[in-house]
């Protein structure tokens, strides 16, 4: 096989030392793929972030997660936990307590979230700056084209009565 090409259509791991985006296996149905679309959601880094420290109950992990719906936090976790990232214990009381913890393997890639939260942090400013800038040069081009169409839409309606 040469070097750099896939081994068959499903298989979706790396192809070689190139890092080249191109050489990602970009279909819908790539596991990496899906993973990395359950992991890297909001609501995961979120969750896997607050149990870097300590266990949590879902109540705890849902007043301290603003915005986030039972619906959703209850999808999160299972899917984390289905993932092997989060673990879930129910404890026999009466009502019974649920705790949710990291595994070994979800405590792995919290240090991978601390980086990408790290990058963000110090990154945040211009990345303000430079939305700031977008946004206003998008608007100026909006103004301009409404400009031009008025400016069209008015000779438009002195040329056509002349017509008449």
């Amino acid at each position: 096989m040469e070097d750099g090409t896939l081994k068959s259509l499903g298989y979706c791991a790396d192809t070689g030392v190139d890092d080249d985006v191109l050489q990602w296996d970009q279909r819908a149905d790539c596991e990496v793929r899906q993973i990395l679309d359950r992991i890297a959601d909001k609501w995961s880094l979120l969750v896997i972030a607050l149990l870097d420290k300590r266990s949590l109950r879902f109540t705890e992990l849902r007043r301290a997660i603003d915005g986030v719906s039972q619906r959703m936090l209850t999808r999160t976790l299972r899917h984390l936990e289905r993932d092997g990232l989060v673990s879930r214990t129910v404890h026999p009381t009466v009502p019974p307590r649920v705790d949710y913890a990291l595994t070994p393997m979800g405590a792995t890639l919290h240090s991978t979230i601390r980086a990408l939260v790290g990058w963000t942090e110090e990154h945040q400013n211009a990345i303000a700056a430079v939305t700031a800038a977008y946004d206003r040069r998008v608007a100026a081009e909006q103004e301009a084209a409404e400009r031009e169409a008025a400016e069209r839409d008015a000779i438009a309606r002195a040329v056509l009565p002349a017509r008449g």
